[in-house]
């Protein structure tokens, strides 16, 4: 017995070739392509709006950041603000401090030491003068003036001296005091104070000069 092979009739060859003939044509073909497109087109804006979204996110990074560093500058700035002002009324404060307070030459000091002591009835028995320019070769130039002082007197006015010192007009700086005696009777004080001269003393002036101006007020 022999097998035949089933063939498909030539009628449904000719039906199936049609169909793909009819799925080829090309108005299918044209709206196959639009498809495609139409999905290339979606993919694209879909990838678009990813980076919009993140360069927004790094925009949004850079101008928080950009922010904070100008708020940062402004912050940093503020005490610069006005700086010619400030500096003009400094140094004009500084110039009436010297002009006021600080004295020109030893013999001020002397005198404004002989000043105090008489009003306080007590007596000033020498004071001895030790010279540092400060500041040399600026505008502010100035002479440190330490100077070490021996008085006697009664208890309280040596204490009211003192109290007196450190309120003077003359700018006054009190370094060391050392009282030897009694509450009761003469008391002995060794008083090391510092001031300052305006400008550069080049010579000191004669401790004996200035020990005589200074004890020439009224004492006790």
């Amino acid at each position: 017995m022999s097998v035949e092979t089933m063939q498909p009739p030539p009628a449904a060859k000719v039906s199936a070739m049609e169909r793909v003939r009819g799925w080829l044509s090309p108005l299918n073909l044209h709206w196959a392509g639009v498809g495609l497109l139409a999905v290339v087109n979606l993919y694209l804006l879909v990838q678009m709006g990813l980076l919009w979204q993140s360069a927004s996110n790094h925009n949004a990074d850079a101008m928080a950041e950009q922010r904070i560093t100008l708020r940062t500058a402004e912050i940093a700035a503020q005490p610069l603000r006005g700086l010619d002002a400030k500096l003009e009324r400094a140094t004009a404060e500084a110039d009436r401090f010297y002009q006021r307070r600080l004295p020109a030459s030893d013999s001020e000091v002397a005198a404004e030491l002989g000043t105090l002591t008489g009003a306080q009835h007590v007596r000033l028995a020498r004071a001895g003068y030790t010279h540092t320019p400060v500041l040399t070769g600026s505008a502010g130039e100035l002479t440190e003036v330490r100077i070490d002082a021996s008085l006697s007197g009664d208890y309280r006015p040596l204490v009211q001296f003192i109290n007196t010192v450190e309120r003077d007009k003359m700018f006054f700086v009190i370094d060391g005091v050392t009282l030897t005696g009694q509450q009761t009777g003469t008391v002995n004080l060794r008083l090391r104070l510092t001031t300052y001269l305006r400008g550069v003393v080049i010579g000191a002036e004669p401790e004996a000069a200035a020990e005589t101006a200074a004890s020439g007020g009224p004492g006790r």
